[in-house]
């Protein structure tokens, strides 16, 4: 792997990972409409490392108040165990559902569909007021609810961070918990995808890393950071569904594409 190619392909992993345009749905367009081969196991668990040691420098400050006051503070053990509810729904979709979802990966179209139902998704909280549950008051009900949408995202082109997202605001909970109950619960999630595709590297190996490679997670890492940063701060200035025309002309120039294919 280049080293352009390498910076490029973890600039767009580190985005879409965490900006609510579907991840798994540019990678389903880019290699069907330009060409851009898989970049190999090795590689897709670099990156997904990157994007993961991202997620827990934004919120690392939260993970260890967490985990400090689990068994203290009523707060803290409250989220805590939502957090772990939350867990549950999401692994067992992507268990048993795994050859039912694999299909869509196959489908550019369902994937253009898909992206315009996220854009819906986001556009209904233009005119949704913020709700008031916070860590303490959010319930199991609301974790697991979320933790189905984020399941469902596993379709390419529905978006993981815009379904939790849209889907806490929808249940009351209020920003500040939206966002940290989303991208916390995201930490699994992307470990569970990272070991999975590590236990084929008995096959690979580790001998084929190359400096692509390695400046590709730098690079995932770095805009996986911007990505949530910029991601909380469109939040809270209440433009999030801003979001939706991007997913809207993304999911109408792959059907378009596809038609004219």
């Amino acid at each position: 792997m280049g080293i352009l190619e390498g910076i490029f392909l973890g600039i767009i992993q580190g985005l879409t990972e965490f900006l609510p345009v579907s991840s798994s749905g540019h990678l389903v367009l880019f290699q069907h409409f330009l060409g851009v081969r898989e970049a190999g196991i090795t590689f897709e668990i670099m990156v997904h490392f990157g994007t993961l040691v991202s997620v827990l420098c934004v919120f690392g400050h939260d993970i260890i108040r967490i985990l400090r006051n689990v068994t203290g503070k009523k707060q803290e053990r409250h989220f805590f165990l939502m957090l772990v509810l939350g867990i549950i729904p999401t692994g067992l979709m992507g268990v048993l559902l795994k050859d039912y979802f694999a299909g869509f990966y196959e489908s550019p179209a369902t994937t253009g569909f898909m992206l315009l139902v996220t854009g819906c998704l986001l556009y209904t909280l233009a005119h949704l007021r913020p709700g008031k549950k916070n860590e303490a008051t959010m319930t199991a009900a609301d974790a697991l609810l979320i933790s189905v949408a984020q399941g469902i995202a596993i379709i390419p082109g529905i978006s993981r961070s815009g379904a939790t997202i849209t889907s806490a605001l929808w249940l009351g909970l209020d920003r500040e918990t939206a966002v940290r109950f989303s991208f916390l619960v995201s930490i699994p999630v992307i470990l569970g995808a990272t070991l999975l595709e590590a236990k084929d590297l008995a096959v690979s190996g580790l001998s084929g890393i190359t400096p692509g490679m390695l400046l590709g997670m730098l690079a995932a890492f770095l805009s996986g950071i911007l990505a949530i940063r910029l991601f909380v701060k469109v939040l809270r200035s209440g433009k999030f569904h801003y979001f939706a025309y991007y997913c809207w002309c993304a999911g109408i120039v792959a059907l378009l594409l596809t038609w004219l294919n």
